[in-house]
């Protein structure tokens, strides 16, 4: 029985790594002066109809929705591509 949840336990633990992350973004100066400030974006992949600022999409820190239309990419999530 303790080898069950032991198997469990691990199973579960990578199950959670496999998860997509949320990157934090240290603030930064732009090579014309700008400076930006430190936030969060979504992991980074292969795919743009997943990002936060695609259409259909929004940012969960900010509730703000996407408004980029990307042509061309799909993700696993994507129907109708």
């Amino acid at each position: 029985m303790k080898n069950l949840f032991v198997t469990i336990f691990f199973i579960l633990l990578s199950l959670n790594s496999v998860e997509a992350r949320d990157v934090a973004v240290r603030g930064y100066t732009k090579d014309n002066g700008t400076y930006v400030q430190p936030h969060y974006r979504s992991s980074p992949n292969e795919y743009k109809n997943d990002n936060w600022s695609t259409s259909g999409n929004s940012n969960p820190h900010t509730g703000k929705s996407g408004t980029n239309t990307h042509k061309g990419t799909c993700s696993a999530y994507t129907l109708g591509c």
